[in-house]
């Protein structure tokens, strides 16, 4: 089994160079394990608005690897928020090759890439990458729904 960390630390560190990764954003790495975050969504105990990848046991088994958003419990208002976000990004996020929206639970939308040791951390950064374009409609989307 392949040791995925290194890959994960890799990624970390791609991010903090990217033209839009500025002092709003955050990470969390837990060594095969990564949120991407805005300082504002309610993340700081990793269950607020985030997204995020992994790579464990199923994962290995599986020869995928997630990419998701979720919007947990953190966030004091989720269940009016990912309807209306849902609705403003659907068609965002539906143009994006391999990206499904779903809306319920936790997951907002999530792609599955496959498991290529040697190009995963390009493949994670680039997925990150168009992710946090919809940063502008999550961020109105919060204010909306916490002001009622």
């Amino acid at each position: 089994m392949r040791d995925f960390k290194p890959v994960f630390k890799d990624i970390e560190k791609g991010l903090s160079r990217q033209k839009w990764f500025d002092e709003n954003w955050r990470i969390y790495n837990r060594g095969v394990y990564m949120q991407v975050y805005k300082e504002n969504w309610f993340n700081d105990n990793q269950g607020g608005i985030h997204f995020e990848t992994y790579v464990e046991k199923y994962e290995l088994e599986e020869k995928i690897v997630p990419i998701h958003m979720h919007v947990e419990d953190d966030f004091p208002e989720s269940a009016a928020f990912i309807p209306r976000f849902v609705e403003r990004a659907r068609g965002i996020i539906e143009g994006w090759k391999g990206y499904k929206v779903y809306g319920t639970g936790y997951l907002v939308c999530q792609r599955k890439l496959p498991l290529d040791p040697g190009a995963l951390a390009g493949r994670l950064l680039e997925e990150f990458g168009r992710l946090q374009s919809l940063a502008p409609v999550i961020d109105q989307t919060i204010q909306d729904v916490l002001q009622g």
